[in-house]
């Protein structure tokens, strides 16, 4: 099969419905090219000819179709990534949260939704380690929908390119250094439940405090989008807080959510 017939529109037309369908991402004509050279390499791995025979067996395999929803999406992240929105989380929501929840020994719960390789909850997970009172705990989930990606976040080895960001104490006081890289220390990696999740579907989970999904949600058009955040709606305590990406917004959009603006960063809060 020549390159330039890979594709033609009505496969693409195919692959992009069953890909909303099942994920709620979005691939349009400007990002077509994306689809297509994650669907060669996935064909290539998987020793299939056939864009026809590879989209009846993603039809009929849901493990099949959950490697190829991993193979299309896009992981980009970092230790601290957007330093403002952490300075809000310790500065602004913390004490919030300490202020509003009375019952004592306190716990505050966290979704990290669309954890990718899990740099976001690890540094949530420094960061409430290192500044919530001694009589206050944390738990937090990290989901995604990509099973490769758990798989790292749950060794939680990342080489040295990858730890830029961690200020030293916390690198000396959360990681052990071996070979080629860094670990993650076992104490911080019990306080975080890494998770295979679809944001296209219920979560079932109730009551968290805090939920970050950053950067997801602009992969979704907006009938998807305002699904997804109307279900952490209904998974958020009262008094909770939203952190979506730096360049996403929820302006326009069908939703309860109230927006706040902080001295460090602009999130949005269940106010009830």
């Amino acid at each position: 099969m020549a390159d330039t017939q890979f594709l033609n529109d009505a496969n693409f037309e195919q692959y992009r419905s069953l890909i909303y369908t099942e994920s709620g991402i979005t691939f349009t004509p400007t990002n077509r090219s994306i689809l297509e050279s994650r669907l060669k390499e996935r064909l290539r791995e998987k020793g299939v000819d056939s864009i026809i025979t590879y989209l009846e067996t993603i039809k009929k395999d849901k493990e099949e179709l959950k490697g190829f929803l991993d193979s299309i999406t896009t992981n980009l992240t970092r230790f601290f990534r957007n330093q403002a929105q952490f300075d809000a989380l310790e500065k602004y929501v913390i004490p919030e949260l300490i202020n509003n929840i009375k019952k004592l020994p306190g716990t505050i719960r966290i979704w990290s939704a669309g954890c990718s390789t899990g740099e976001e909850p690890y540094t949530i997970a420094m960061l409430l380690s290192e500044i919530l009172p001694k009589n206050w705990n944390y738990d937090i989930l990290a989901s995604d929908i990509s099973l490769k990606c758990l798989m790292t976040a749950k060794e939680g080895f990342y080489p040295e390119s990858r730890i830029v960001g961690i200020p030293d104490n916390y690198l000396t006081k959360y990681f052990d250094k071996v070979d080629g890289g860094y670990k993650i220390q076992s104490a911080l990696q019990s306080k975080i439940k890494f998770d295979y999740h679809n944001l296209k579907n219920e979560s079932g989970q109730r009551n968290f405090d805090v939920v970050f999904c950053r950067n997801v949600i602009i992969y979704f058009d907006e009938i998807a989008q305002t699904a997804v955040i109307n279900r952490f709606w209904d998974a958020m305590a009262s008094k909770s807080f939203l952190f979506i990406g730096h360049s996403e917004s929820l302006f326009g959009m069908n939703t309860k959510f109230e927006f706040l603006k902080t001295e460090w960063a602009t999130l949005y809060c269940k106010n009830i």
